[in-house]
């Protein structure tokens, strides 16, 4: 069975979002761990972590993904910043092995005036004092960005840089997000487009390190360079592109996570029913 969900709120406990998920018959599921839009962090109590575990085991929900926050920027000059962003990395992956959760999803940043090369090696130096810091159970997947301003990760071949020169054991493969994709130039409209991504990521990356699809349409058109993700169909992609996405042999069985807009609380029902008629 295909392994499909949507990032679900923690609000009244991590274990809720595993109800939510449930809700909307979705068997795999991505979570905040706190706040992503704040520095200030603080562990879960035993109860919690314990009925989080429980439930997921319960509700046979698998895998699950925690994003990591928003302000993490491992690519910055800012020393400061990039202290609390390497700090905020290792929490991640702590609670992640606290709740047993399978991977991190990790934007690692951007740098804006500077040289993408140099930003992407003072990343690889920020994640290669992770790896230093501990082992954990869970993987760290970097996410493709949309190509906007200061964007060090947007290519499939830069992601690959990175992973490629941070000690083993650390990230165990990437996210492809399709509205980022889309954004920086990578098209899904048709097959011959689809087998273009496809070809790339297996020669830099290896079909077998993509762990997760963030299935998102696109507001903007090909190769904008900006990150507004939209509805499944609604968008740029539009059905036939992701009709034809998600039954290629190359992404077949890959988890996915919607992160499509939520106005309403139908947005994700809809947009689940979407995703489920699209797949043979």
């Amino acid at each position: 069975m295909r392994r499909i969900g949507v990032h679900t709120s923690i609000a009244g406990g991590l274990h809720c979002s595993l109800e939510r998920a449930r809700e909307l018959g979705c068997n795999t599921l991505q979570i905040f761990s706190h706040n992503p839009r704040g520095w200030s962090v603080k562990g879960r109590g035993p109860d919690e972590i314990r009925s989080f575990r429980e439930l997921r085991k319960t509700y046979d929900i698998a895998p699950v993904f925690i994003h990591t926050s928003y302000l993490i920027n491992l690519a910055s000059r800012d020393r400061d910043l990039i202290g609390k962003s390497i700090d905020m990395v290792i929490f991640e992956m702590n609670i992640a092995d606290e709740i047993g959760a399978d991977y991190i999803v990790l934007h690692t940043g951007s740098a804006v005036g500077e040289d993408p090369k140099t930003a992407r090696k003072r990343a690889i130096d920020c994640l290669s004092q992770v790896s230093e810091k501990g082992k954990w159970n869970a993987g760290l997947l970097l996410e493709n960005t949309a190509g906007e301003k200061g964007d060090i990760t947007s290519k499939i071949r830069e992601i690959s840089e990175i992973s490629d020169k941070t000690p083993a054991g650390l990230i165990s493969g990437i996210c492809v997000d399709t509205c980022h994709a889309f954004s920086a130039g990578y098209d899904f409209r048709s097959i011959k487009s689809i087998k273009l991504i496809s070809d790339e990521i297996d020669q830099y990356i290896g079909r077998e390190k993509i762990k997760l699809l963030h299935l998102n349409d696109s507001k903007g058109v090909l190769g904008c360079g900006v990150d507004r993700h939209e509805h499944i169909g609604k968008g740029k992609i539009g059905m036939k592109g992701f009709r034809d996405l998600l039954n290629y042999p190359f992404f077949i069985d890959i988890p996915i996570i919607l992160e499509t807009p939520k106005k309403s609380e139908d947005d994700d029902k809809r947009n689940l029913k979407a995703v489920r008629k699209l797949i043979n």
